[in-house]
């Protein structure tokens, strides 16, 4: 093998590593480009291989994924050689890495992401029955058809994935960060739907996240991403990723939370601003003399991280009133004093349809609560229409 070969190859190794769950955990905080640079050097110099500080069976693990990519042809270079077209060459990894982490992703809403992806791909590049032999046979694995055929069904028509560039990497407060992308070409998504997302630095691995902001003029989107504990995805996303890097945006999905007619009592819990925040912006193209309440909680003062952005809104709009609530601040004013479905209560009015969304644990809870207070079932929206959370 040449230099550029050994570099190809280290990068198919890097990818076979992170879409492995027991060795991906390795992997975060490491430079890629520098360990990929370092493991061609390897290949080039006959070194060993580096541990990483992973046992001796995980590293007998990561040396035969490397004996793998070494001794076996470029999975796109094999489903190329049986099916001359099928796929486009760019396109090959994208869906290489996406089919091995289907066939081990055990998480329902990550594994929905795979198939909301997968769904399209099959579709955009016109796979059929009889192509599943030949990229099993490349992939060297059994990839569940059945599921991606189900998915490919009710996917619609458009492209599989937009490619996005990196504008803006803001480390809004801790743990949490505002990304803005602009996509290679137009998203067509509406406010409080959910688009799966991928980082190159993880390939493989789609992970849902909702736009913060209305369609605007120059494309551009905003994404509201918090560092989870164990989440590879979201720790790359707010830690590592940086302007002018490239990011993968998937079809956008419906979540539950589309717009409606009249006043609106919008309950943000962190993160869970960003869909809410895009349906504000999407009531400020035509307002119809309607009233929108946004509540928007965190713990404390330091955690309501798009604070300059909500206030800006609310001056802007006079329909609309924007109220903090901090559940664990001892020094909030009494009227934002607890968590945020507590604190909206006190701004129910009349036929206001009300929104949620949040983390796992404020959602929970929530429709037997604003039932139990007198809101009609079909006057609440939750994002329950898949379990992003």
């Amino acid at each position: 093998m040449i230099e550029p070969e050994f570099r190809e190859a280290a990068a198919r190794w890097l990818s076979l590593v992170a879409a492995d769950d027991e060795l991906s955990p390795y992997l975060i905080g490491l430079d890629w480009d520098r360990l990929k640079a370092h493991v061609a050097r390897a290949l080039t110099t006959g070194e060993e291989l580096p541990h990483l500080g992973w046992s001796e069976a995980q590293h007998r693990r990561a040396t035969d994924y490397l004996a793998g990519v070494l001794s076996v042809p470029a999975f796109w270079e094999q489903v190329e050689d049986r099916c001359p077209g099928l796929l486009p060459e760019r396109d090959g990894p994208l869906v290489e890495a996406a089919l091995r982490q289907l066939t081990s992703e055990d998480s329902r809403p990550n594994r929905l992401a795979l198939l909301s992806v997968l769904g399209r791909a099959y579709r955009c590049f016109g796979l059929r029955p009889e192509h599943q032999t030949v990229i099993d046979d490349a992939l060297r694995t059994t990839v569940p058809w059945q599921e991606v055929e189900r998915a490919a069904a009710t996917a619609g028509d458009g492209p599989a994935w937009w490619p996005v560039e990196v504008l803006d990497h803001d480390l809004a407060c801790e743990g949490v960060a505002v990304i803005t992308v602009r996509p290679w070409r137009r998203l067509p998504y509406r406010p409080g739907q959910a688009v799966p997302v991928c980082t190159p630095r993880r390939p493989g691995r789609w992970r849902w996240l909702c736009p913060a902001n209305a369609p605007r003029p120059d494309g551009t989107v905003e994404l509201h991403v918090r560092a989870v504990r164990g989440g590879a995805v979201s720790t790359s996303l707010v830690h590592q990723v940086r302007p002018k890097e490239l990011l993968y945006l998937g079809p956008p999905t419906d979540t539950g939370l589309s717009l409606h007619d009249g006043d609106l009592l919008l309950i943000a819990g962190g993160t869970g601003l960003a869909p809410l925040r895009a349906i504000v912006e999407q009531v400020a193209a035509a307002p119809d003399g309607r009233r929108v309440t946004l509540v928007a909680g965190s713990r404390d003062v330091a955690s309501l991280y798009d604070a300059i952005t909500l206030d800006k809104l609310q001056q802007a709009h006079d329909w609309l009133t924007v109220v903090p609530a901090f559940s664990h601040d001892p020094l909030a004013e009494p009227g934002e004093r607890g968590d945020a479905l507590t604190v909206a209560l006190d701004h129910l009015r009349g036929e206001q349809h009300v929104y949620v969304c949040g983390p796992p644990a404020m959602l929970a809870g929530s429709r037997l609560r604003l039932l139990a207070v007198g809101v009609p079932g079909e006057r609440i929206h939750l994002p329950d229409r898949i379990p992003w959370r």
